[in-house]
């Protein structure tokens, strides 16, 4: 099982190249070909609102997760997800534990009591994870995204935590 942590500066060339693999970018709303300095801007010193966890085994990098908490002062209880994972380390459960990670450092430690996400409605492996974890459908995103020369839409879901 990998070992989750927060990512660190020594990682951002690890979690770019990630984010680079062809899967990945047409599961998020990342770009092909990202540059090192979009990368190095977004994650060698995050805002405070920003947590970015990633699954390591020996060193490398198998997947992120950024957690990004509203600032609006009537949404702080919210937060956002994204996610991706390395295409050769998939189904060895490495998004489960990035998502356990993260759903108990929102509930637990950042008073996080919402946390959305938007999913690609053609993504029936991250549907399965997200709704293992408790998340619901609230919605469609109609024509929500550019992919592939072509609209798609996603999934608008949520985690309310329960008292």
């Amino acid at each position: 099982m990998p070992s989750i942590r927060h990512s660190e500066r020594k990682d951002i060339e690890q979690i770019r190249q990630l984010y680079a693999e062809p899967s990945n970018y047409a599961a998020t709303l990342q770009s092909p070909y990202p540059s090192a300095e979009l990368w190095e801007s977004r994650l060698s010193n995050p805002p405070g609102h920003a947590i970015s966890l990633v699954a390591v085994r020996e060193d490398e990098v198998l997947g992120q997760l950024g957690l990004h908490i509203e600032q609006n002062p009537r949404r702080k209880h919210v937060a956002g997800i994204g996610m991706a994972v390395k295409s050769n380390a998939r189904r060895q459960g490495i998004a489960d534990a990035l998502m356990q990670a993260a759903i108990e450092t929102a509930e637990q430690w950042q008073a996080i009591s919402r946390i959305e996400l938007s999913v690609y409605t053609d993504n029936l492996a991250a549907l399965a994870l997200y709704e293992k974890h408790g998340f619901i459908k609230e919605g469609i995103g109609k024509n929500y995204a550019f992919r592939n020369g072509q609209f798609v839409d996603v999934f608008m879901m949520a985690r309310c935590k329960t008292a």
